[in-house]
């Protein structure tokens, strides 16, 4: 993703790998795994990478503290920035396999029942995108020999870069506006 940025002509001095602290809403502050800023401070990508053992309610709870703080003007003057989630989950037997549901007191939904780890991830993936919790999703699959793939076009590697990118390329007059103002006398 980073190269993905500076290949577009996005400076390297506003791609953020490390101390990505951004104001929360319910927290004060959370680190997000890469940011994109604009020389004028705009926020312009967010982006969280997990794994299997990360927790669904942790990736909830970044993009909804996120969403609440962009609504209450954290960054002021901008439009929305993009918001990317992937995981990679390893597909095995037992990612693969149905998992047993226990409904003691109330049925879960039925899109839940007879699926395996990889289902699950897709449908959280699927609904993270549905609610606009984060504007693109990539969930892939990976084998202990290299190989990988993804579950179903809407969340493979292709479909989130470009989105990716054109989200990035319709800020790079950000950056042309910034290089023009320092020309200036």
């Amino acid at each position: 993703m980073y190269i993905v940025a500076k290949d577009l002509g996005i400076p390297e001095k506003y791609i953020y790998i490390k101390g990505n602290q951004l104001p929360g809403y319910f927290r004060p502050t959370k680190d997000w795994d890469m940011l994109i800023l604009t020389p004028s401070g705009k926020l312009v990508a967010v982006l969280e990478l997990n794994n299997f053992n990360n927790r669904t309610e942790e990736a909830l709870g970044s993009a909804t503290d996120l969403w609440t703080a962009y609504r209450e003007n954290a960054f002021p003057d901008q439009a929305a920035p993009w918001l990317g989630y992937m995981m990679l989950v390893e597909r095995t037997e037992k990612s693969t396999s149905p998992v047993r549901i226990t409904e003691p007191f109330y049925p879960v939904f039925p899109e839940f029942k007879g699926t395996s780890y990889l289902d699950r991830y897709r449908i959280f993936c699927q609904k993270l995108m549905l609610e606009r919790l984060y504007t693109s999703c990539c969930l892939l699959w990976v084998t202990n020999d290299h190989q990988f793939g993804p579950l179903e076009d809407s969340l493979s590697f292709e479909t989130f870069i470009y989105s990716y990118i054109g989200h990035l390329t319709g800020q790079l007059h950000e950056y042309k506006e910034s290089d023009e103002k320092k020309e200036r006398p």
